[in-house]
């Protein structure tokens, strides 16, 4: 018996290097006519294989530590999370870009509190669940503390503000009880008053009011409102089955904003078309289904604190990815979130790959109780 799953290694390291490789066909335009970056092509190449390097580094570290040491400090990781929320709506300390106070400056790199808070909140809500598994029928004792601390996250959030995370970090939450066994007809009570609070949500704001018109129909506004979107979608038309090769795309010219980060995979359709859309997709696909099966097998062995963890790093890449894509190919409005494991940017790279090391924990911790050692 192999000491770590193998398929789950390779198929998280050929998404990282399918993204290395379009993170640069999909910049070099981009980087080449921007001062910022100093007119080199291979700006945003070198960082990203920067990003790499260290996300790998450290989750290589973060292999080493016993999944019961992640028990244990989960609450304080998650406190710590909530700091940095706050810090970064500080004036002079968080970073604004584009309108949002969504990073922290680290001299040499920004970082987004964010996308360290979806693994604080995978680490919280498994062992929130687990503490609480007495009480998953009641309302009271089961969810409402839960309700709190999520409805305290998700208004620093949306202060930023960042509703695509807000998505996913709800998503992970709700999963995990879900999961954990919380009475499905509460559970189905509050999708109900989840649902009606995002609508009331974008109501309230017109520029997410103003991203949902432009979704459902990009075309009335090509050069406003729709601009991003209808670009999106001409790339993934241009791309048809097979695309037209690497390094051919017109719409990564400066035509299509965020090409390299939000809207790779439009890239990934023009250059590689259906079937190299459907390639990523499967590998998240795959990426996901082993999670949720670990999940299951440390769930076996009464390991239900791990278990909760490898689900809801399964539902933190599934959500997002299937967030990304949708909005790629206009099926849901624009969120702001990234392709896990691909798109350009240090602090969800970083943050993926260590949660990926505490999923590939889980797994070397399962199959080691299997051979009867301890863990």
């Amino acid at each position: 018996m192999l000491g770590y799953d193998q398929s789950l290694v390779w198929t998280v390291l050929t998404l990282l290097g399918i993204g290395l490789i379009m993170v640069y066909s999909a910049s070099i335009a981009a980087a080449e006519v921007d001062k910022d970056t100093g007119f080199r092509s291979t700006y945003f190449l070198i960082r990203h294989g920067i990003f790499l390097a260290v996300g790998l580094s450290a989750a290589f570290l973060v292999f080493q530590v016993p999944i019961r040491v992640w028990q244990q400090y989960s609450p304080y990781l998650f406190l710590f999370g909530i700091a940095l929320l706050v810090l970064v709506l500080i004036p002079h300390i968080g970073r604004e870009v584009n309108g949002s106070k969504r990073w922290l400056s680290l001299v040499v790199v920004n970082f987004q509190p964010s996308e360290a808070m979806k693994f604080f909140v995978v680490l919280y809500a498994a062992d929130y669940t687990v503490r609480k598994a007495a009480y998953m029928h009641s309302l009271v004792k089961g969810f409402v503390p839960m309700f709190v601390v999520m409805l305290i996250t998700g208004a620093l959030l949306l202060s930023e503000p960042d509703f695509g995370a807000l998505s996913v970090i709800t998503a992970i939450a709700m999963g995990s009880l879900f999961l954990g066994g919380f009475d499905w007809r509460l559970f189905a009570g509050l999708v109900v008053l989840l649902f009606i609070g995002f609508v009331g949500f974008i109501l309230i704001s017109p520029y997410r009011m103003a991203r949902v018109v432009g979704f459902m129909d990009p075309w009335k506004d090509p050069y406003g409102k729709g601009y991003q979107l209808s670009h999106s979608l001409i790339a993934f038309g241009r791309g048809e089955w097979t695309g037209v090769g690497l390094g051919g795309s017109v719409e990564k010219l400066s035509y299509l904003p965020e090409a390299h980060t939000d809207f790779l995979m439009a890239i990934i359709a023009e250059e590689f078309g259906f079937v190299g859309v459907t390639l990523v997709v499967a590998l998240f696909a795959w990426l996901v289904f082993r999670a949720f099966a670990i999940g299951i097998q440390a769930a076996k062995l009464e390991r239900y604190y791990s278990a909760l963890v490898a689900q809801g790093i399964g539902i933190w890449i599934g959500v997002q990815s299937v967030i990304n894509v949708g909005v790629n190919m206009g099926l849901l409005p624009t969120k702001g979130l990234t392709l896990p494991l691909l798109s350009f940017g240090g602090s969800g790279i970083l943050a993926n790959l260590v949660a990926l090391a505490v999923l590939l924990r889980v797994d070397w911790e399962n199959r080691q109780l299997m051979r009867g050692y301890t863990v």
